[in-house]
């Protein structure tokens, strides 16, 4: 998990993509089953899977999806294709993780996508009292959210892969199971302003918190998984925006793990680890939540608020001298205990993937940026005058760079990179005109203005990644 999700920044440090993941798809179970850990203790090999979850199949195939992007190694995508398959086929299938009459992914009642369930401690195998990790007769199951947003981006993924190859059945199939997965999903847990946290299957009271009103952290997840409608993004980033007005005064307000939490021991960890509200996953704030919602705002055509996220991220850093997996609700640094580092992978991927894809406004719709979507969104920030942005995968040549310059009265990109196609996507000030003159490399071009949300943006689509392109009105 963690390496999946931080994947989305070392991609561009890192040459080697591949292989933590060949090993993961080495010791595949012969059901589909992923582990999600493996470490040496004591120089001994230590592997193993957290039960309670149920997020780890989609994962496989979006880690596999990003490293492909960085290598393009096409055989090595198609090595892995068998056993992204059988995952999918566990998790939608397995009795464990499935609801046939729901016909979505299920899970105990954990927080979220984390790892410890509802209920109190429990005794380990090994003898030792510990969050509710396993299931057992006392497992309380429900849907959440993210499990099928996930799953339903990894199927979107699997239809790409597909369309790639030439597949077109195969392409159709796999975003209609999405497709289908989503409008089982909305009918359960949409609520006309985000998914509800868990639905159970045979619900109870939980004294002390109005589960109906728990925006948990997989919404801020939803918002870049190609699966949700224009209205229902920006109703999630409305609620996240409306939360943060009325939040403690604190630079990642609304940054929540999930709210409101739940009450103090509900689920047996230590202090911590959410013993109390507003701890760790259980209410405390996380740059992780803040950076998705900060590239699904650039995403939904909330710019400006995309840039206020980053630029609060930026002042945590400097305030703190490092960036911590959680805050309190108040904003002090999440310790939890003395292994806590103020080094958040996680989070400060989330926060880089929000900058190069949102505000940079790169995005790779293969691999190697062969077929790229530039969209840079400076023109919401008034302060912004000139950007130079470059982004390369360390595993190959694949690059995108540019620079884009605000005129008197208009904007310039020069433009180059090692792709074929790029698609530009680029957003216009708030003044700007309707009537604007357009010239790609000197030679007059027409394109008309479209609404995105607020926000207006001209889109143009180039067969050569060296190019300038003037606006003026």
């Amino acid at each position: 998990r963690d390496h999946v999700y931080q994947g989305q920044g070392y991609r561009y440090f890192k040459p080697d993509m591949t292989s933590a993941l060949d090993y993961f798809r080495r010791e595949q179970k012969p059901d589909g089953a992923f582990d999600d850990y493996f470490a040496m203790l004591d120089s001994t090999p230590v592997q193993g899977r957290t039960a309670v979850e149920a997020d780890l199949e989609y994962l496989f195939v979006q880690g596999v999806y990003q490293a492909w992007q960085a290598t393009g190694d096409d055989g090595w995508l198609a090595a892995n294709l068998p056993a992204m398959e059988r995952g999918i086929a566990y998790s939608t299938g397995n009795p464990i993780r499935w609801d046939p009459n729901r016909q979505l992914i299920r899970r105990p009642l954990t927080i979220d996508t984390w790892d410890f369930e509802y209920g109190g401690p429990t005794i380990a195998p090994d003898g030792k009292v510990s969050p509710r990790h396993w299931i057992d007769a006392k497992s309380r199951f429900g849907v959440m959210h993210g499990d099928n947003t996930g799953m339903a981006y990894a199927m979107q993924i699997m239809s790409r892969i597909s369309a790639q190859a030439g597949d077109v059945a195969a392409a159709a199939t796999w975003s209609q199971r999405a497709a289908q997965l989503m409008d089982n999903l909305n009918r359960l847990a949409w609520n006309g302003r985000f998914f509800s946290h868990n639905v159970l299957e045979q619900p109870f009271d939980i004294p002390g918190v109005d589960e109906d009103t728990q925006l948990s952290l997989s919404n801020a997840y939803a918002l870049n998984r190609a699966v949700l409608s224009s209205e229902q993004a920006r109703a999630i980033i409305d609620e996240y925006y409306r939360r943060r007005a009325t939040s403690p005064a604190s630079i990642g307000a609304e940054w929540y793990s999930i709210d409101p939490p739940f009450p103090a021991g509900v689920f047996g960890t230590t202090p911590g680890w959410g013993n109390v509200p507003g701890e760790y996953v259980n209410g405390g704030t996380m740059p992780l939540v803040g950076g998705e919602l900060a590239r699904g705002a650039f995403r939904w055509g909330q710019e400006a608020y995309g840039f206020d996220i980053l630029q609060r991220y930026e002042q945590m850093i400097t305030i703190h001298g490092g960036t911590y997996l959680w805050y309190s609700p108040v904003g002090n640094p999440g310790i939890s205990g003395p292994d806590t580092l103020a080094t958040d992978g996680w989070g400060s991927t989330a926060m880089l993937a929000a900058l190069i894809e949102g505000a940079a406004g790169i995005t790779d719709n293969g691999a190697l940026y062969r077929d790229t979507t530039i969209a840079p969104r400076w023109s919401a920030d008034p302060e912004v005058r000139q950007a130079t942005v470059t982004t390369r995968y360390a595993a190959s040549l694949g690059y995108v760079a540019y620079t884009w310059s605000r005129q008197e009265r208009g904007l310039r990109l020069q433009m180059t990179g090692s792709g074929r196609r790029a698609h530009l996507h680029l957003l216009l000030p708030a003044g700007a005109p309707d009537n604007l003159q357009v010239a790609v490399n000197g030679v007059p071009t027409r394109v008309l203005p479209r609404s995105q949300g607020a926000s207006r943006y001209l889109d143009l689509t180039l067969t050569n990644p060296t190019a300038t392109v003037a606006i003026s009105w």
